[in-house]
């Protein structure tokens, strides 16, 4: 298999002639390359529309699962997410009798997803109930947690690495080109997908979810058996190894440069503001404004149409010396806009206006992640790109799944005591639980605005030629 596949010769084709990235490739790892290894992306963005997108809809609607459960298990893939930073620092120093150090990692990662794929739609079924076999409910409860959890913790292995990985082989002119490239294409996977999905599930029913689901660890394999083949070369010298620096020394070093924690924070308030919505995103277009599965499948669609959007505007920006905080400050503010138009749809009951809250989502979303990622790159003085692409990851998304676990427990409580009367009869209405989360995301972001004014007063004036960002220059 020294030759890439039909499959990955068309994909190669289709890069070079509609992606601005032609000068991502260089010598030692060109562009051809760089693509074969993005397909790990595209399956982490598979994964991403399936757990906070298309199965959290049919367990709640469907399946007739409690929101709260949903909350959870969708929030526990994120429980791995603390551990990025570590595992960027464990790749970093690995010690490999192949003489590999990122690939064991990956693989690893592409393993647990697929484990994890293969498992979750018996388990959903017996969670839901649906099933005449004599299994206690805590048996099913038991299942889905463990299919979630392997598959993030699979996600977040896998890409920590693949993203370690790429920095490893591009050399410092190309590298943040070639990360940037890896990040578009997390994002056309999660649009693909989302579309795909819908299509496929358009006409629901039981076994065709099983047959998506599966589908996709199967695609999982084979996208990143691909993606890795012939990439990282074996070193002699990886299988004795260096002895590896203690991950808390490294990583107290590495919080206390200056305003790092700040910045930390406006990571996590951020993040949090953004992902709290992302259960309800699709329940609330089903049971408030009444769309089919397919339709509201295309919401993830229009968030990731909306993020593509918001790093094209980035790159226009910070090609001309525009400052990433305020990049960041800007996509917090378009979330603001974002929630109230969703908040609105359902007094309008305007499908249309839905929508573009959705994209708008996407788009402030990409922005702000755009913005901090960015000005994460400039907190890496350690030399060690594994843990500095695994601290953003590891807040980002620990507060991420914190605030879903929230966003469903909060819908949950506040949806029942409006249908008891407990808010007046006026606020009696399917749409409460979920406006009152939208409410609290605007509030999370007015405080994220808050924490990240003194950052964005320090960054005035153009960045240096070396964080020079063009279109093809997005760190990830």
């Amino acid at each position: 298999m020294s030759q890439p596949n039909f499959f990955v010769r068309n994909w190669v084709a289709m890069g070079t002639r509609f992606l601005p990235f032609a000068d991502a490739g260089s010598e030692g790892f060109p562009l051809s390359r760089i693509l074969r290894l993005s397909l790990f992306q595209i399956s982490i963005g598979m994964a991403a529309v399936l757990l906070t997108g298309t199965l959290n809809r049919v367990m709640i609607v469907e399946l007739g699962v409690p929101t709260w459960l949903v909350a959870l298990m969708v929030s526990l893939p994120l429980v791995f997410a603390p551990f990025r930073a570590l595992i960027g620092h464990r790749s970093d120093h690995h010690k490999s009798s192949l003489g590999w150090k990122r690939v064991p990692y990956i693989w690893l990662g592409t393993l647990w997803q697929f484990g994890g794929f293969a498992i979750m739609p018996f388990a959903l079924i017996v969670l839901s109930g649906m099933t005449e076999l004599p299994v206690p409910p805590l048996a099913g409860q038991a299942a889905a947690a463990l299919a979630f959890l392997l598959v993030g913790a699979g996600m977040h292995t896998a890409q920590t690495a693949g993203l370690a990985l790429a920095t490893d082989l591009a050399d410092d002119e190309t590298r943040p080109r070639v990360v940037a490239l890896l990040y578009v294409m997390l994002l056309v996977g999660t649009l693909l997908s989302a579309l795909v999905f819908g299509a496929l599930l358009a006409d629901f029913s039981q076994i065709r979810l099983i047959q998506v689901v599966q589908g996709a660890a199967v695609l999982t394999m084979a996208l990143n058996l691909v993606a890795l083949w012939k990439q990282e070369a074996r070193q002699p010298s990886r299988t004795t190894g260096e002895n590896a620096t203690d991950f808390r020394s490294e990583w107290r070093a590495f919080v206390a440069q200056p305003n790092a924690k700040r910045f930390l924070t406006v990571v996590g308030l951020g993040s949090a503001a953004f992902a709290m919505q992302d259960i309800l995103l699709e329940p609330y277009g089903a049971e408030v404004l009444h769309m089919a599965v397919g339709e509201t499948t295309t919401l993830t669609a229009a968030a990731a149409a909306g993020a593509i959007t918001a790093f094209s505007l980035a790159a226009y920006r910070l090609g001309r010396g525009g400052d990433p905080i305020k990049l960041a400050t800007l996509g917090a503010a378009a979330g603001l806009v974002a929630f109230l138009a969703v908040i609105f749809a359902a007094l309008t009951e305007s499908a249309v206006l839905f929508f573009g809250g959705a994209a708008l989502i996407g788009f402030g979303g990409g922005l702000f992640s755009v913005g901090t990622l960015t000005s994460a790159m400039s907190l890496n003085q350690g030399g060690h790109s594994g843990l500095a692409l695994g601290a953003w990851g590891a807040v980002q998304a620990s507060c991420a799944g914190v605030a879903i676990a929230l966003g469903g427990a909060i819908r949950d409580v506040v949806s029942g005591l409006a249908a008891q009367g407990a808010l007046g009869p006026t606020l009696n209405t399917p749409a409460t639980g979920f406006e009152a989360v939208y409410c609290i995301e605007v509030a999370l972001l007015c405080i994220t605005l808050l924490v990240i004014g003194p950052l964005a007063r320090r960054h005035g004036g153009p960045p240096s030629q070396s964080n020079k960002f063009g279109l093809a220059e997005l760190p990830g």
